[in-house]
């Protein structure tokens, strides 16, 4: 047998159990989205997985077992997405064959298990206290979300409680969004090139994105692993969101006054519990991703 040959065969009977199974988890966490979508109501909290992070709902209903799992085949029709590359039949088995990897996806598969291990062995920052989403509307030159939420606090207040509290944001696809005059303030200037210098495992916006890279590093990272992370990133965007200067009291969120003493520390817990729920499922997709390409014969192309 080649040595890519799965290590674990599912009967037909118990993976195609697993199929449905993901598929109506799926549908329970994409369903209120789509309904959504279909009245023109935008959701400015739970919409924003949807829509920032770039994966159809299409694809999140697909089942993938995962590197090293293969399904034993029983004749009858199997899902469309079997059928493409890196799926492999042999022998009356399917399996993804990590000989299918090409050199510029091995290439960033690696730089996610780089960002994930850096990440991982740095120190954690718990004392942010959500500050990034407050110096994204700082001075009120840009407010992302005004059109669906207003702000909780007059823009003058706003703008004091940023100016007299340390910003401390590690994470670049947060501080990008901040305002022209609020990127000074902050201790920290990542960039697209520096951030596995500067990616924590403290940082809300670190641990949502193992939801990205767990989808980028489909089929091998498999579809229960994916929907973990997505399960994560909904509770980090609720406190995200819920610490920010938003009022969301209209869709069932009561704010954390991080403008307060209290609203701190509440704030602090929660991203300290989150930040827990993040590490295995940091360590699960980095050991898909080491096995993967360590395992892996590339092909060019």
């Amino acid at each position: 047998m080649p040595d890519s040959f799965p290590t674990t065969l599912l009967p037909a009977p118990a993976w195609r159990a697993r199929l449905e199974a993901h598929a109506r988890r799926a549908e329970a966490l994409t369903r209120p989205a789509l309904d959504r979508r279909a009245k023109g109501r935008p959701q400015p909290v739970e919409d924003f997985l949807f829509t920032y992070y770039s994966f159809s709902f299409g694809k999140l209903r697909q089942w993938h077992p995962g590197l090293g799992s293969g399904l034993e085949t029983d004749g009858a029709p199997l899902p469309a997405w079997f059928g493409k590359r890196p799926y492999r039949h042999e022998a009356g088995r399917l399996f993804a064959d990590p000989r299918a990897l090409r050199e510029g996806e091995a290439e960033r598969l690696r730089w996610i298990r780089d960002l994930l291990v850096a990440t991982r062995d740095r120190a954690p920052n718990f004392a942010c206290f959500g500050m990034h989403e407050w110096a994204m509307v700082y001075r009120g030159t840009e407010v992302r979300h005004q059109g669906s939420a207003p702000l909780r606090l007059p823009q003058e207040e706003i703008d004091q409680l940023v100016e007299s509290r340390p910003i401390c944001c590690s994470h670049f696809d947060a501080f990008r969004f901040f305002t022209p005059e609020a990127r000074p303030l902050n201790k920290l200037q990542p960039d697209l090139l520096t951030r596995e210098a500067h990616e924590q495992p403290g940082c809300v916006h670190a641990n949502m994105d193992l939801y990205k890279w767990a989808g980028k590093a489909l089929p091998w990272a498999g579809s229960g692993l994916w929907l973990d992370c997505l399960d994560l990133a909904t509770e980090l965007r609720d406190l995200d969101m819920r610490a920010s200067p938003y009022d969301l009291r209209a869709f069932g969120l009561e704010p954390i006054p991080i403008e307060t003493y209290e609203g701190r520390r509440t704030y602090e817990a929660e991203q300290h519990r989150l930040a827990a729920r993040a590490v295995p499922l940091r360590a699960r997709l980095i050991g898909v991703l080491d096995g993967l390409l360590a395992g892996a014969t590339v092909t060019a192309g």
